[in-house]
């Protein structure tokens, strides 16, 4: 997700992938408990900001053969991964990944595809969030959900109801505010269009 050139937006280094692929963080975000409430098997997901796809793997496993999670990042090493762990955990049929440049969310292809987006611990990362809420809009069927958190400590409650406004302004409401260990959390919907 990082370029050779200083962003202002710091990307998280592919060597701390690592430690967030541990077994350990599911004591503290555990994926299934997270994500039951809103995937049912068949389903087509958006991870945006997959990284080496600690959420991912258990996602393709929820979602069984029928479905599929769209694994989309910025840094290829953390697509190689998450390809290899895919692959050892049997899911790399349900698992499509795609490597994005920084400017760009690169969702273009997936038009009306989504039936649920997660967007977890990424947002303070990337460039341009109106351009990825943009993105998301078009992206996700309407009605369908999109699960936003951001990690409390690198995220102010102040920059979290900015992006929640944001968000807003590209036709998501807020469904539901859902309690994640260590971080502001929210449900969003697709508002269908007028």
């Amino acid at each position: 997700m990082q370029s050779e050139k200083k962003s202002s937006h710091r990307v998280c280094p592919v060597w701390i992938g690592y430690t967030l692929v541990s077994p350990l963080r599911k004591l503290m975000h555990n994926p299934r408990a997270i994500l039951a409430p809103y995937v049912k098997p068949g389903m087509t997901v958006l991870d945006f900001g997959s990284a080496m796809g600690f959420f991912s793997v258990p996602l393709a496993q929820m979602l069984g053969p029928a479905g599929k999670v769209i694994c989309v990042d910025m840094q290829e090493k953390m697509l190689a991964r998450l390809k290899k762990r895919a692959q050892n955990a049997g899911v790399s049929a349900q698992i499509e990944t795609h490597l994005i440049a920084q400017d760009s969310p690169g969702l273009d292809q997936f038009a009306g595809a989504i039936d649920f987006g997660l967007l977890f611990y990424v947002l303070h990362e990337v460039p341009s969030p109106e351009i990825l809420f943009a993105a998301l809009a078009v992206a996700l069927k309407p009605n369908a959900n999109l699960l936003f958190a951001e990690p409390k400590g690198h995220v102010t409650a102040e920059d979290f109801a900015r992006s929640i406004s944001l968000a807003k302004q590209h036709g998501f409401v807020e469904a539901a505010t859902p309690h994640i260990n260590r971080s502001y959390a929210v449900l969003l919907t697709r508002a269908p269009a007028n």
